[in-house]
């Protein structure tokens, strides 16, 4: 059969998988089993399950896939950052990237996945921008991502820990928010304790402002970090880096992220990437404090990182330090972002498929 006419297992719950294994007239608790397999193992040939019947393991293999994307390539950063290029059933291509928590060798990792292939947005500064939008993903693309990048490490550090990843966030190639369903579908999967298992205060879901999204994740019930991209506080240079804001002007996102805290009661992170000359003036510090002081928000700093054929320039450290210590003083709870895998092309805002081409 045709792989575009088999049945996705991957991305389904244990009740829907209960459901298909009944409808092929089989008992349910077959389907914990194979829930364990895909989840638990990052197992995706049918013919690997030992404990399933060899008649039902063809049966399977003729109807069914569990398509784990396979990693066409990876570079590894100096600092133990892996970036996987990813192949999708249709020959797409994404990137995924996998940052250690810390130097111990026994470090556990956060993952940033991608949610598009490409992105619609065609912020200034972003590389993933600059490649154009191709599709958005589906469920199992982005747990495939997981469950990809856990084997392959498995596989590289020479260990059967299954729990290495425990981290997600929804900051690679793509905005979240423009494939809400599948996203909020697929952290659903992540979360399910009898599977991947990690827990929502681990995961992060990246927008760059798309108001509709943000007000439909206040009403999830969801323990999920938001964090928004920001970049400016002011309209005028927030068009121009950002074109989002002309549709959602700054105005609209800060009431949807206070409509967001009121309901969740939980903090919302600001991103703000750091352009030498374009909006790290202490101007645009004042403009940062009078925005953000008033919200439930965090403000994390990123010294850009600079991407091949752009104009933009990462600020001097001087500049980086008088900007932080502007919004520290006036009260803001700001963190400097410690940048991983700038080597390897694998920092916010460097992913891009079109180099790999």
């Amino acid at each position: 059969m045709e792989l575009a006419n088999r049945t996705e297992l991957l991305g389904m719950d244990l009740k829907s998988l209960e459901s298909y294994m009944q409808s092929l007239g089989e008992p349910r608790y077959r389907a914990n089993q194979i829930f364990a397999w895909i989840y638990r193992k990052a197992v995706g040939s049918f013919y690997e399950m030992s404990d399933i019947p060899k008649e039902l393991r063809l049966r399977l293999d003729a109807a069914a896939q569990v398509s784990i994307p396979r990693v066409l390539k990876q570079r590894v950063s100096a600092d133990g950052t892996r970036k996987f290029l990813f192949e999708m059933n249709d020959k797409k291509r994404i990137e995924a990237v996998v940052i250690p928590q810390s130097r111990d060798k026994h470090t556990r990792y956060s993952l940033c996945i991608s949610t598009q292939v490409g992105c619609p947005l065609g912020c200034l500064f972003c590389a993933t921008g600059q490649s154009g939008f191709q599709r958005n993903l589906q469920t199992y693309e982005m747990v495939g991502q997981v469950l990809g990048s856990r084997r392959e490490m498995t596989r590289k550090l020479k260990t059967d820990d299954q729990d290495l990843i425990t981290n997600v966030v929804y900051m690679g190639m793509g905005e979240p928010m423009l494939n809400y369903d599948a996203v909020i579908s697929s952290i659903r999967a992540l979360n399910d304790h009898k599977g991947i298992n990690i827990g929502q205060r681990h995961i992060t879901i990246s927008t760059a402002g798309e108001v509709q999204g943000i007000r439909r994740l206040a009403e999830e019930g969801l323990q999920v970090t938001l964090a928004i991209s920001l970049h400016a506080c002011n309209d005028e240079l927030r068009d121009r880096l950002i074109p989002l804001n002309r549709k959602y002007p700054l105005q609209a996102v800060v009431e949807a992220v206070d409509h967001y805290t009121t309901r969740t009661n939980r903090r919302v992170t600001f991103e703000y990437i750091m352009l030498d000359d374009v909006n790290t003036s202490p101007e645009d510090a004042r403009a940062m404090i009078a925005l953000i002081k008033p919200l439930l928000a965090n403000v994390n700093l990123i010294p850009y990182n600079e991407v091949s054929g752009l104009e933009y320039k990462k600020p001097s450290s001087a500049r980086i330090r008088r900007f932080y210590n502007l919004l520290a003083d006036a009260g803001l709870n700001v963190t400097l972002r410690e940048e991983h895998g700038g080597d390897i092309e694998a920092a916010c805002g460097q992913l891009s498929t079109a180099r790999e081409r």
